[in-house]
């Protein structure tokens, strides 16, 4: 059974995570305003290059969680969470969630010592985009020996960040049963395709593979083990981001209602206004509880992480989607533009509520992990 006997104290902020915070909101405060991120959205990445390298090399986000003689800097994922809590605020564009949790998480789940120490520290300078294949979605593709190593044949689909990705770690049906191996993708044995998608900001790609070169990672029936616990990793990170974009959908709201005026009154002193407001701020908070309760467990790879991430899955989809669409709507006419920025974030959370399954997902996952119902989780 789950015990939830985690210390409390635990979910305090720390001074070093304020001013990691600051630093964060101040960087991207610059490079990360609204027009930015639908310029950067649009571009040939997807992402802005000079924005990803000075996140890993001026600020170090993208080795935060990795250990240090992989190049990290040896931090738990709480560090990560306040990163991606800020860039999910902005909506950033970089793949940190591909490149740092998915792909990061899987070589380190894998225990593959060599696998790590070859692509990890470049994950962590920022010199490496990676992602998964075959984690969030059922993929076809099989693994043949060939004359010199192992080929990939077959596709995945909706792969993030797939179509620019320099690796990617993949779940493939080998001969001997599944088996994770990394593919860094060359243009005459993988064919990617950018997929349109409803989330401008996360992009996606169908990947082909046509006897692309590979190699495996870790050992024979490590697989599902692996994915479960990179799919729990991927949970809990959408999940700080999914709070970041809260955050910001309810300031300015805040904002908005506080000025806006109508028959000579803010908006904001209606009671009905207040209701709504009042009922925001509660779900908010109650997403921010789960989903550092969710870091927490990750930080420390506590045995209730399944139910934390799941819980956080739920909480923070909901407030997501309830935030987003109060956005919208209470900024009136102009909150039905597209020109505000009002419809990225809704964008963002409906398309953040099925990447690793919808809130309805989650919850029958945690009736079947806490044993209310007769199926087994």
């Amino acid at each position: 059974m789950f015990r939830f006997d985690l210390d409390p104290a635990l979910l305090l902020e720390t001074e070093e995570r304020r001013q990691l915070r600051a630093v964060l909101r101040e960087f991207l405060a610059e490079v990360c305003g609204p027009e930015e991120v639908r310029e950067q959205a649009g571009g040939p990445r997807g992402f802005d290059q000079v924005v990803w390298e000075r996140l890993a090399g001026e600020i170090g986000v993208h080795g935060l969680a990795l250990p240090e003689e992989y190049g990290g800097a040896g931090c738990s994922f709480g560090e990560l969470a306040v990163a991606l809590e800020e860039t999910g605020r902005v909506l950033c564009p970089a793949p940190l969630l591909p490149t740092v949790v998915l792909a990061g998480d899987a070589l380190l789940a894998s225990g593959d010592r060599r696998a790590c120490e070859r692509w990890l520290p470049d994950i962590a300078t920022g010199a490496l985009t990676a992602t998964v294949a075959g984690f969030l979605h059922g993929s076809e593709v099989t693994a043949e020996r060939g004359p010199d190593g192992w080929l990939l044949r077959g596709e995945a689909d909706f792969v993030p960040a797939g179509e620019d990705a320099g690796l990617i770690l993949v779940v493939a049906r080998a001969p001997d049963g599944a088996r994770l191996f990394a593919c860094e993708p060359g243009p005459g044995s993988c064919d990617r395709t950018a997929r349109r998608v409803l989330d401008l900001t996360r992009r996606q790609a169908l990947v082909r593979f046509r006897g692309a070169p590979a190699e495996p990672v870790g050992e024979e029936g490590q697989v599902p083990g692996i994915v479960d616990a990179v799919r729990d990793s991927g949970r809990t990170a959408l999940a700080a981001e999914q709070l970041g974009g809260c955050a910001h959908a309810l300031d300015a709201v805040l904002a908005y209602v506080s000025h806006r005026t109508q028959f000579g009154r803010q908006i904001g002193s209606f009671q009905a206004v207040k209701h709504r407001l009042a009922d925001l701020l509660v779900e908010v908070e109650a997403a921010r509880s789960a989903s550092g309760y969710a870091a927490v467990c990750l930080a420390d790879w506590s045995a209730e992480l399944p139910v934390a991430a799941s819980a956080a899955a739920v909480a923070c989809s909901t407030a997501y989607r309830r935030a987003t669409a109060e956005y919208v709507q209470l900024h009136g006419g102009i909150g039905f533009t597209w020109e505000h920025s009002a419809h990225l974030y809704l964008r963002r959370a409906r398309a953040d509520d099925a990447l690793f399954g919808t809130a309805d997902d989650h919850r029958v996952r945690l009736a079947e992990l806490l044993r209310l119902t007769g199926r087994p989780a």
